[in-house]
């Protein structure tokens, strides 16, 4: 690095050393300067984390299915990033933050007539870390429904879920909507990104129907094997990485080191946890570990410590991720049993998991759960909030599917 370009480091670098010096001199007004800089930089990094992991459901989705398909899951995922980039600036942002009632934001349409800081941080920044959650949502239903659905619907489908659907569940929970106001806890997203991407998904794959060959005549399911296991495994790793954004991104400021460290421990001992107990579920069942299942393991815990990881401890977290992995493997072959055909177990490690999670808070909440002595009400709040999301995701979404098939077609011919 040469000295030129090594000088706004070192300014940073030296306005951070000088921070106690200005506090002792009293010039808050820099002070505060420099905090909303810092938590500028936090959340966007954040973001750029949470970013990245588009490319990490790309790489899972294309290992786990056929060579021939993988072009076509890489496609969606790409354009999911863009719909929902589209999709919520245009209309998504205004739904989910925008002032209005409990129900819905009803100003900053296209991004006009925004403050210019929201949670401390310039409004473009927050909007771009809540953009970026957005297209995760979005990306969860292409792995569901892999191998078999129309590109035209699938993008009509993106720009949906984006600009309206996700929105409005996030304005109940984020947004100063009525769940919120009940109490309902949500840290990162168990609810709002990963049940409604997850419960999105199912409608989609009971609209499409299963994959050719995925059943026999009797209705016993068959292996479709996945061309890329390393790819997949690859995939894994990039969105456990971008999770470390996802969750503690999610405090929104940079100043609460304590709560970021606990937030990145527990996220990280829970997806440990549903690795393992995948792992040992599957090798005790059948004879020996498989890998495809451990990795989903590891994304279930990581969807179920979504919601609580900012509010339960080390303990907690660990026995989350255990239980997220026996659902997990419990999902998997329940799916298979009603012959519904997922191709990724998107449905079982994000549609299941966030229900698990946003539960897990009534239970294991240090100051309000269950088990710590807070009463029932948390766990009913929570109960009361994941019901209803998948009560409002569901018909919508299945609705919507069945408008795409009847109209541009859903489903590729043979």
């Amino acid at each position: 690095m040469t000295l030129q370009r090594s000088l706004p480091v070192l300014g940073l670098f030296a306005t951070i050393a000088t921070l106690p010096l200005s506090l002792a001199a009293g010039e808050p007004t820099d002070t505060q300067s420099l905090i909303v800089s810092l938590n500028t930089i936090w959340v966007l990094l954040a973001a750029f984390l949470v970013f990245f992991m588009q490319a990490g459901f790309g790489m899972v989705e294309a290992g786990f299915i056929q060579a021939k398909n993988s072009a076509s899951v890489i496609m969606k995922n790409f354009l999911d990033f863009c719909m929902a980039s589209i999709g919520f600036w245009a209309f998504g942002y205004a739904l989910m933050f925008g002032v209005g009632n409990l129900l819905f934001g009803t100003k900053g349409f296209f991004l006009q007539g925004i403050p210019q800081q929201t949670n401390g941080i310039p409004t473009l920044a927050f909007w771009f870390f809540e953009m970026v959650f957005c297209g995760a949502a979005a990306s969860i239903v292409a792995g569901a429904v892999a191998e078999r659905m129309r590109f035209p619907a699938y993008l009509g489908y993106s720009f949906f879920i984006s600009a309206l659907v996700y929105p409005i569940v996030g304005h109940w929970i984020w947004g100063g909507g009525w769940l919120q106001k009940l109490g309902f806890l949500d840290f990162a997203g168990s609810t709002v990104v990963h049940t409604v991407g997850g419960w999105a998904g199912l409608m989609g794959t009971l609209v499409l129907g299963p994959r050719i060959g995925k059943f026999d005549r009797e209705g016993m399911p068959r292996v479709i094997m996945g061309h890329n296991i390393p790819l997949a495994a690859l995939g894994v790793f990039i969105l456990w990485f971008g999770w470390f954004g996802f969750n503690p991104g999610s405090t929104l400021s940079a100043t609460n080191p304590g709560l970021i460290a606990k937030v990145t421990v527990n996220t990280n001992l829970s997806a440990v946890a549903g690795a393992l107990t995948a792992m040992l579920l599957v090798w005790l069942r059948y004879g020996k570990p498989d890998i495809g299942m451990t990795m989903n393991g590891a994304l279930g815990g990581l969807v179920a410590i979504t919601a609580p990881c900012g509010y339960v401890g080390i303990p907690a977290a660990l026995l989350i991720g255990t239980i997220s992995g026996a659902i997990t493997v419990g999902g998997v072959r329940l799916m298979d049993k009603l012959r519904i055909d997922d191709p990724v177990g998107a449905v079982p490690v994000h549609g299941l998991n966030g229900i698990w999670g946003t539960l897990s808070v009534g239970l294991f909440a240090e100051s309000t759960g269950l088990v710590f002595g807070g009463g029932l009400h948390q766990l009913a709040v929570q109960t009361l909030g994941s019901f209803v999301v998948v009560l409002f995701v569901s018909p919508i979404m299945y609705v919507f599917f069945k408008a795409l098939d009847r109209s541009v077609g859903l489903r590729v011919s043979r």
